[in-house]
């Protein structure tokens, strides 16, 4: 078998990928190791910048994302007691959009489908092979036999545990990492939101979010201990604490229900250096992962997925290699601006247990500086709704 792009991993940055691909003409052939169902069991966040929606809208898989997002102009930061609303599109005249990640991975699948590309689902020991020449290819098994695929280049589009990144030389990756000392607790219920926009709240006992799917189903997100197990967290516990958490008026219009998804998560800010090993690239989680609190990792896979994508049109229409060489210093220019942005907006909103009462201080601090200065607000505004790519 041949192709021109072997894409490892089908979540978003491979499919999103693969359908730009398509788009410019390019073949390009798909191996995930799990199964559809799994892939779309992921619970993930769902918050689409602008320039993400426009590439959905591109390939011809952003109607559903129209018809069912919510879109958002701006975001509440809460503390001590009061919230302060952030007006994005009156700083930016831009917006974000609600859209879960799940509804992004089924319409990238239908748009695959529909368009009668190759995706091999449950490819076990997947292999990428000699991308440092001329002729990678790539191998995997399926149903007990062995296969390989050809190709030109490879698109390692397998998050953070995968293994393309792992495949690489380890004395060509310089990695940056920093883990913070506390996850995220987060429910699903189904009950409506508390605010119509996010609100983002600091307080003494720690962060909480409140953030939705849609209308009628809530997303909600507590600062907790690594320490802690999800069943040490009753439903009541977690809605006691979580109003704790909020101002009043939030606290008092909070409707609580039975949650129907729960898990903690850690926070880490991971970048790995360079992005590209010959003929393989780095995409998505594989080269970068980001904390959640400035809702960036979906939306950065989407970046590389077009930083790449024009590159290989480039390389193919114009016999060119100067967009492939450019891809990972491209990328990682706007990748470092999102680590920074929720390095920052982490910071700034968490509990840190080794900060004390000045650290608490400073937080809040910045907080009254960023809600009462427009350029603060502008500038929180301009990352949040994503930097141009």
């Amino acid at each position: 078998m041949r192709t021109k792009v072997a894409i490892i991993g089908a979540g978003p940055a491979g499919l999103l990928l693969g359908q730009l691909l398509h788009r410019y003409g390019i073949d390009n052939f798909i191996l995930e190791r799990q199964s559809p169902d799994y892939v779309l069991g992921r619970i993930r966040a769902g918050l689409l910048e602008g320039g993400t929606v426009g590439l959905l809208d591109q390939i011809g898989a952003g109607a559903r994302a129209h018809a069912e997002g919510l879109v958002h102009e701006g975001i509440e930061l809460a503390f001590a007691g009061r919230r302060h609303r952030i007006d994005m599109k009156g700083a930016t005249g831009k917006t974000v959009m609600i859209y879960g990640q799940t509804e992004v991975t089924l319409d990238l699948m239908n748009a695959r489908n529909a368009a009668g590309l190759t995706t091999v689902y449950e490819a076990r020991d997947v292999q990428p092979h000699d991308f440092d020449g001329s002729h990678p290819r790539v191998t995997w098994v399926k149903d007990g036999i062995t296969h390989t695929l050809d190709c030109d280049f490879i698109a390692g589009c397998d998050g953070f545990h995968g293994v393309s990144r792992a495949s690489a030389p380890a004395s060509a990756i310089e990695e940056f990492e920093r883990v913070y000392p506390f996850g995220w607790l987060g429910i699903l219920s189904e009950t409506p939101p508390v605010s119509h926009e996010l609100i983002y709240s600091n307080h003494a006992r720690g962060f909480a979010l409140c953030t939705m799917r849609s209308m009628k189903r809530s997303r909600h997100y507590l600062q907790c201990s690594l320490d802690d197990h999800v069943d040490q967290w009753r439903d009541d516990r977690f809605w006691d604490e979580l109003k704790r958490r909020l101002d009043q008026e939030a606290a008092d219009n909070l409707i609580t229900g039975p949650s129907i998804e729960k898990s903690i998560a850690p926070l880490r800010s991971f970048v790995a250096e360079p992005m590209r090993f010959g003929r393989m690239f780095l995409c998505g989680d594989a080269a970068h992962i980001v904390p959640p609190t400035g809702a960036k990792g979906l939306n950065l896979a989407a970046s590389d997925a077009h930083y790449l994508s024009s590159a290989l049109h480039e390389f193919y229409d114009e016999k060119s290699s100067a967009g492939i060489d450019a891809y990972s210093a491209k990328a990682l220019a706007r990748v470092w601006k999102a680590v920074r942005f929720s390095w920052w907006m982490t910071s700034m909103l968490h509990k840190f247990p080794d900060t004390g009462t000045i650290g608490a201080r400073i937080q809040l601090a910045e907080l009254d500086y960023v809600t009462q200065s427009q350029a603060a607000m502008t500038s929180l505004s301009e990352n949040y709704v994503g930097l141009p790519f």
